[in-house]
C-alpha cells in the first residue's frame, strides 16, 4: 500500500482531473506513480513537461527504455523495473535485451555504451570521466545525445525516488528486482 496518497478519479480536484484526462488521452491509462505525483499538480506538470521534451530528442525509444531499465535496477525501484519492462516490450525489446539492460549492458554494441554511461552517471553522481564521454562519442553519440542520456538518467532517478519513497502500488505486471541467473 502506498505511503503517499494516490489521487484517484473520484478524489481528484478539477486541476488534477484535467491532468488525468490529458494523460489518459495520451497513454490510455494513468499509471499509479502519476497519481502520486498528482498530489502536487505543479510537480506532475513539471514531470510531464520534462518527459515530453525528453521524448522529442534523437535517442530512439528502445535506448530510452534501456536506460530506464538500467537505472531502475541500479536504484532498486521495483515499480520502475516493472513499468519499464512492460514499456520496453512495447518498444520492441525482448526478454534477453531487458535482462541485459537491467544488468548494465545491451546486446546492441552502441546501446551498451549508453547503458554503461547511464549507470556510471548514477554510480558517480555525474562525476564521469573524460574517457567515458570519449567512449560515448566513439560509439557514435553526439554531444546532444550525451546530454539526452544525462537527461534521461536524471528523469529516471526522479521517478525511482517517487516510486521508492511512496512505495506506490505496482500497476504493471510485477517484475522482481532479483535478476534471473
Amino acid at each position: 500500500m502506498s505511503r503517499i496518497n494516490t489521487v484517484t478519479k473520484e478524489t481528484a480536484n478539477a486541476e488534477q482531473q484535467a491532468l488525468f484526462d490529458a494523460i489518459q488521452a495520451k497513454l490510455g491509462v494513468v499509471p499509479n506513480f502519476l497519481k502520486i505525483l498528482a498530489n502536487s499538480p505543479s510537480a506532475l506538470r513539471a514531470f510531464l513537461g520534462l518527459h515530453s521534451i525528453a521524448g522529442e530528442g534523437s535517442l530512439d525509444p528502445q535506448t530510452r527504455e534501456r536506460i530506464a531499465l538500467a537505472v531502475a535496477q541500479q536504484n532498486t525501484c521495483e515499480y520502475c523495473v516493472s513499468a519499464h519492462t512492460a514499456i520496453g516490450h512495447k518498444a520492441g525489446l525482448d526478454n534477453a535485451e531487458i535482462q541485459a539492460n537491467r544488468s548494465g549492458t545491451s546486446q546492441d554494441a552502441k546501446a551498451a555504451v549508453a547503458v554503461k554511461f547511464a549507470r556510471s552517471l548514477v554510480e558517480n553522481m555525474g562525476e564521469v570521466t573524460t574517457a567515458e564521454i570519449t567512449e560515448a562519442r566513439d560509439a557514435g553519440y553526439s554531444d546532444a545525445e550525451i546530454v539526452e542520456i544525462i537527461t534521461h538518467v536524471a528523469m529516471n532517478i526522479f521517478t525511482n525516488l517517487i516510486g521508492k519513497a511512496s512505495r506506490v502500488d505496482i500497476d504493471f505486471p510485477k517484475v522482481e528486482l532479483k535478476l534471473a541467473a
